[in-house]
């Protein structure tokens, strides 16, 4: 009796020993630019903190952490966000309201929630929980009627308005393009997506009504920084002078003297940037911006691999979101648009953002392993 070999192929194939990144349901080629971009950082943020070893430790103990949550994340199967999606959204919405009603006030902000054990920002967990709940529901028809998206707004409405009433608008603003991503790559007809921009457009002057004093003066300040050059304009002319003194190579490492003798503000934290175009010149900037590009287009390749609706649309999102970070923070560090609080992601000074983002990359991690599994 003559078999097809073919025939025991699957079987075969299951039973050969996988790679340890498989096993731990991790992707090499984002892994790789993950721990390259971190790298960098702390080459970067040695040298913005003024060779301060203890605050260098402590971004490693950070990194560690949030590469642990990435891990995690990554175990966990996409069905699973799927499925707990509406809890997710609901858990964030309630801690954001939560926040407002007994919120501890750091730096003139009302961001944090002390649960006693543990201190953190709920605003950080809707980053992911926003896209996931529109993710959802956008997933279930395609294309989605106007009564859908116009629900799915409101949705992403409602927590983009608890932070901004924090204050915090760069988290609000990437809370918000989170979940327009989402409708972006929901297959929306472009009359819908038009009139959408255009409602945006509208509501501009409404906004602007509704903002706090100091976030109306950073928009000014950004159309005329030399208008106050001591003052409101000071931390962006330093950052173009020292981005300008960089030149094609830097002035070296450990060399640069806008932040060494401290003369840019936030060196550590939303200047970075500036940092590394001082020390390491143009050369250095565009290495960076190498190492994010490969990132980005490794997660787009997740994207397109993905093999459900829910995937591709959450994938997007969480992969546009880590482009708006970057977009955002190097913009208004070389003064093209308002300083907002952005951190440059996965180089600035700070944990929280960073739990965010890696646990953001979990799920693209999962969503591309769970995926051969299945393909197998």
């Amino acid at each position: 009796m003559n078999m097809d070999p073919s025939f025991f192929q699957p079987r075969l194939t299951a039973l050969r020993p996988s790679a340890p990144w498989h096993r731990f349901h991790l992707d090499l080629p984002l892994l790789s630019g993950l721990a390259l971009l971190a790298v960098l950082a702390m080459v970067v943020l040695y040298s913005a903190s003024g060779q301060n070893l203890d605050v260098l430790l402590r971004q490693a103990v950070r990194l560690l952490l949030a590469a642990g949550v990435m891990i995690l994340v990554a175990q966990i199967n996409p069905r699973y966000f799927q499925s707990y999606s509406p809890v997710l959204y609901l858990v964030g919405v309630l801690l954001l309201a939560g926040v407002l009603a007994m919120g501890k006030i750091s730096m003139g902000a009302q961001r944090w929630l002390d649960l006693g054990i543990v201190r953190f920002q709920p605003s950080e967990f809707t980053k992911l929980s926003t896209p996931m709940m529109i993710a959802w529901y956008l997933a279930q028809d395609s294309p989605p009627r106007l009564r859908q998206l116009v629900f799915a707004g409101i949705l992403i409405l409602i927590p983009t308005l608890l932070i901004a009433k924090q204050p915090d608008l760069g988290t609000a603003v990437l809370v918000a393009s989170a979940g327009i991503a989402v409708m972006f790559l929901g297959e929306i007809p472009w009359s819908y997506l038009l009139g959408l921009i255009a409602v945006g457009g509208g509501l501009l002057p409404l906004a602007w009504h509704f903002m706090h004093g100091y976030q109306r003066d950073r928009v000014l300040t950004f159309l005329n920084p030399e208008a106050d050059p001591l003052g409101r304009g000071y931390h962006i002319i330093q950052s173009k002078i020292a981005i300008g003194s960089g030149g094609l190579y830097g002035k070296g490492w450990l060399h640069g003297t806008q932040v060494h003798l401290e003369f840019l503000p936030e060196s550590s934290t939303d200047f970075i940037f500036a940092v590394l175009a001082e020390e390491f010149g143009l050369l250095g900037c565009l290495g960076l911006l190498a190492i994010y590009l490969f990132i980005l287009g490794r997660s787009l390749y997740i994207v397109v691999q993905a093999q459900d609706r829910y995937s591709r649309f959450l994938g997007g999102a969480l992969t546009l979101t880590f482009f708006v970070y970057v977009f955002v923070n190097i913009g208004m560090v070389v003064g093209i648009l308002p300083v907002v609080g952005v951190p440059l992601p996965l180089v600035s000074y700070g944990g929280t953002s960073m739990v965010t983002l890696l646990a953001g990359f979990g799920v693209l991690m999962s969503i591309q392993t769970h995926r051969r599994r299945l393909a197998s």
